[in-house]
């Protein structure tokens, strides 16, 4: 299905019944990386899966966090979701503290799973790579990782959701960025997957819903 919101035409697919969760990928990706997550999570909610601006099959336009959470708040506001349980990972992850925090009614939940606060917030070997990387072959989805986000503590300190935040043992994130998104927001708890990397638990439809369920049980049908 697709939807305009804005000038930007978003593709989604919907699938369950129950309190709307909205499935935000990552950088490079598409709706599909939830692919083993939706039939789980579809027996209790309503799952939106989108494509963002760029990615996929939703129209292309200027690659920025801030805009792609306006997309995502203009999606909520357009189909009449409001609250939503937001569950991003990586750039969906970034999407989501900035939506929450610039609309904190619009999110009664929110999972963020490995993101970062700034561009530094990449270990240094993930950081420099993708640096020579973009150098190499200039990319806006590189250049949107070396440039963005900047998300301030006043950020955080905004989000009033109860907040599940997830991490790779060997994720790309900085322990600290991660720590940090903890700390700051006011009702935030951690989880550090063992031996996962940044995306191993992800594309695990079966372990991410484990870590999910105790969460969003509350709000389960």
């Amino acid at each position: 299905m697709d939807i305009t919101v804005g000038t930007i035409s978003i593709h989604y697919t919907k699938a369950g019944q129950g309190h709307p969760l909205l499935l935000l990928h990552g950088n490079g990706e598409d709706h599909t990386l939830f692919d083993g997550l939706v039939p789980r999570l579809a027996t209790h909610f309503t799952v939106y899966a989108l494509d963002t601006r760029g990615h996929g099959a939703s129209s292309s336009g200027l690659l920025d966090y801030r805009l792609f959470a306006q997309d995502v708040l203009g999606f909520i506001a357009a189909l009449g979701l409001e609250p939503v349980i937001l569950v991003g990972f990586s750039d969906g992850g970034i999407t989501g503290l900035i939506a929450a925090s610039t609309q904190s009614a619009a999110v009664r939940r929110l999972v963020v799973a490995g993101a970062n606060l700034t561009p530094l917030g990449l270990r240094w070997p993930v950081y420099w790579a993708t640096r020579v990387q973009n150098w190499k072959a200039p990319s806006p989805l590189l250049a949107l990782m070396l440039e963005q986000p900047h998300i301030t503590r006043a950020m955080l300190n905004n989000i009033q959701a109860p907040t599940l935040v997830l991490a790779g043992q060997h994720d790309v994130v900085r322990p600290s960025d991660t720590a940090r998104i903890v700390k700051e927001i006011p009702q935030a708890r951690g989880i550090t997957v063992p031996g996962a990397s940044h995306s191993s638990y992800i594309k695990d439809g079966a372990a991410l819903y484990g870590l999910l369920q105790p969460f969003l049980q509350p709000l389960a049908i």
